[in-house]
């Protein structure tokens, strides 16, 4: 039914018809009886998936990665669709538009997207005001970067200021340092800029009563080398984990022909293509740092064998985004069901 529906879906621009879809879902959710058929339809019937990663009790693996719900929108609709987490965001201090459209592109060929959003949001405490009204029990990540008007050198307020922001109404933070779609951000996984932020996040959680766990958001692209040094920062700030990955500039291996590739220009490349790479990201981590904190596992997870194959690498969670947009409302029942077999 959804291969049915997508087809019609995707003759539309990507960014409109996921606005269009997500009003439509929260309709229904309003509507007597709404959650309970969406429930119905998607919701995760098993039992026995339940884990505890960094302190926090997940009631299942599956979670919606940053980027699907910016604002903390659809909190309550999501959760009805059987995440085990959602990670709003990426969220920073002050609202922006982000980049210029069209900055999102389908490559159905290679069952991937491009994206050059450029942290188009409504900011922090936008977001943080919703999250006060949601009415379901879902585990909330937020997930917060800089304004693209910021300088790196003043990059540690922009996150402090979203950290004070969403303290009190999330579950767990992860700072974003690797999306390629806002100008030299990932310089601040180098060393020593990545070390300062982490532990001034840090030292702010260490003042707050009860401390949030942090995470750190890496990209696909990094070399063995500053793997090997972001293993050490975590270990050395004491973060509460890694997500792996974020999106790939590469564009190797793509069956979408060149020319198309070439003309969409720029962006953040998700979904197949980068799953290969986003295991073996996670499997060389967990391997070097002896399985010393948990990792979310985000890149190329359509199916519960794409899921099973990022556990076994190492991961203690996984977040679908692309293949949720390809394999429809479904993806958690589905991915639960194979992964309880």
């Amino acid at each position: 039914m959804y291969n049915l529906i997508k087809n019609i879906l995707f003759r539309y621009p990507p960014e409109n018809i996921h606005h269009s879809v997500m009003r439509g879902m929260k309709t229904i959710y309003s509507l007597p009886l709404g959650k309970q058929i969406l429930e119905s339809f998607c919701g995760v019937k098993e039992k026995g998936l339940e884990r505890e990663v960094f302190g926090l009790k997940f009631s299942n693996p599956v979670g919606l990665a940053a980027g699907f719900d910016k604002d903390a929108k659809y909190i309550d609709e999501l959760a009805s669709l059987g995440f085990g987490f959602v990670e709003i965001g990426t969220v920073t201090p002050v609202a922006q538009p982000g980049n210029d459209l069209p900055r999102l592109f389908r490559l159905p060929a290679d069952k991937a997207l491009i994206n050059r959003m450029g942290f188009n949001n409504e900011g922090a405490v936008a977001a943080a005001r919703r999250l006060q009204h949601k009415k379901s029990n879902i585990i909330v990540g937020g997930n917060i970067g800089k304004n693209k008007v910021t300088p790196n050198e003043e990059a540690v307020s922009d996150y402090e200021k979203c950290f004070h922001a969403l303290f009190d109404v999330v579950d767990y933070f992860v700072v974003n340092v690797s999306s390629p779609n806002t100008p030299n951000l990932r310089a601040l996984q180098e060393k020593e800029p990545l070390k300062q932020l982490l532990h001034h996040l840090q030292f702010l959680n260490s003042q707050k009563k009860v401390q949030k766990p942090i995470l750190l958001k890496i990209a696909p692209d990094l070399t063995t080398e500053q793997l090997d040094d972001i293993v050490e920062i975590v270990q050395e700030t004491k973060l509460a984990g890694i997500v792996a990955t974020n999106t790939t500039i590469s564009r190797e291996g793509l069956e979408t022909p060149a020319t198309e590739v070439t003309e969409i220009g720029a962006g953040g490349l998700s979904g197949l293509p980068v799953k290969d790479k986003s295991t073996e990201v996670i499997r060389y981590i967990h391997k070097k740092s002896n399985g010393a904190f948990p990792i979310i596992a985000v890149g190329g997870i359509f199916t519960a064998a794409d899921a099973q194959e990022k556990l076994d690498a190492g991961a203690a969670l996984v977040q679908v985004y692309t293949g949720f947009i390809y394999e429809g409302p479904t993806i958690v029942k589905k991915i639960c069901a194979g992964l309880r077999r």
